[in-house]
């Protein structure tokens, strides 16, 4: 055995479509995280219901394009309005409750949005993803990426040599990072406003901000309306980048790896978002691409326990993360 295990390949190290995947990923996540960011790291509420907006933000997306005929363009920012709104019905009864009880709700709503959404094959396309909807309706979602993507491709990539198999995914890079560069920018000018104190009085202190007279509820409400909305951008370039989406996609494992995320990168720090990203998806498809020889259930489990020791061992020795304070690790009562 130590001789298979020391025969594992690190070719994948230097080839541009490992990187590239790790990118896209990396920048999926990281739009995702930054909404728990914002709710965990500057409002002090745990919001563990993240994987249920990027699954409305994906869903809504495709089925406006491909179910109604809605223009691709028309429909994401009507599948924002539509994530906001379920965001805001989330909110008003679950942001009243205690941060323990918060958690709960929404979690629960997460888990209600997959599997209404594993289970309403009609609208959905059930297990079988969206591809069963795009199948059926001779519409696709990814068409008009996939148009604007070549025409990247063409004019802007293969003029310098960046050309090949290994580069489709090139322009998806490159749009999923400017956008979230563009929100951490924007998210970083919000909270050092006077509304982004606010959130941090919260935080620290509900009961102080009230006897201010600050409207905490107004406030956490805010906050977790725009989470919703950038789950709903993470939901989107998800289907873009996979062609096709599914339950699987939405389980809550996926909003506990952006609370890794958040662990890695350090909470209160918005850079500390992509940094954390990142590095976290540079293990884990590394370890996947390594190839180790081991069964694809345990293979799986190693790359998990693998990021848990990591997070383990910055707990122990860096808890604030690699780009957070130690002043910022505070979560309101």
């Amino acid at each position: 055995m130590d001789a298979v295990l020391l025969g594992v390949s690190f070719d994948f190290l230097t080839a541009w479509g490992f990187w590239i995947g790790v990118g896209v990923l990396a920048g999926i996540y990281g739009i995702f995280t930054l909404g728990l960011q914002l709710n965990v790291g500057f409002t002090g509420i745990l919001n563990f219901g993240q994987a249920g907006f990027m699954a409305i933000g994906a869903y809504s997306a495709v089925i406006l394009v491909v179910d109604v005929g809605i223009p691709f363009f028309l429909a994401l920012p009507l599948s924002m309005l539509i994530t906001v709104i379920v965001g805001l019905l989330i909110g008003l009864p679950a942001v009243r409750l205690r941060a323990d009880y918060l958690a709960i709700a929404t979690i629960a709503f997460s888990e209600v949005i997959r599997i209404t959404v594993q289970n309403a094959r009609g609208l959905t396309g059930g297990n079988q993803g969206t591809i069963s909807l795009e199948l059926d309706n001779g519409r696709f979602f990814n068409e008009t990426w996939q148009d604007i993507s070549r025409w990247m491709t063409d004019n802007l990539f293969d003029p310098i040599g960046l050309s090949g198999n290994e580069f489709l995914n090139l322009p998806l890079l490159v749009v999923v990072w400017g956008v979230l560069i563009i929100l951490t920018f924007a998210l970083a000018r919000l909270v050092r406003s006077p509304w982004g104190r606010v959130l941090r009085a919260v935080r620290e202190d509900e009961d102080a901000a009230r006897a201010l007279g600050k409207n905490a509820f107004f406030y956490k409400l805010q906050s977790l309306s725009i989470a919703a909305l950038l789950g709903g951008i993470a939901g989107w370039f998800l289907v873009l980048a996979q062609g096709s989406v599914s339950q699987e996609a939405f389980e809550p494992i996926w909003t506990f790896i952006g609370y890794a995320i958040l662990v890695l990168g350090g909470l209160a720090s918005f850079p500390g978002v992509l940094f954390g990203s990142f590095i976290f998806w540079a293990i884990y498809e590394g370890l996947r691409a390594m190839e180790l020889p081991l069964s694809s259930d345990k293979d799986a489990a190693l790359r998990f326990v693998f990021v848990g020791l990591i997070l383990i061992l910055l707990m122990a020795f860096r808890p604030q993360g690699a780009m957070g304070k130690k002043e910022e690790m505070v979560l309101g009562e």
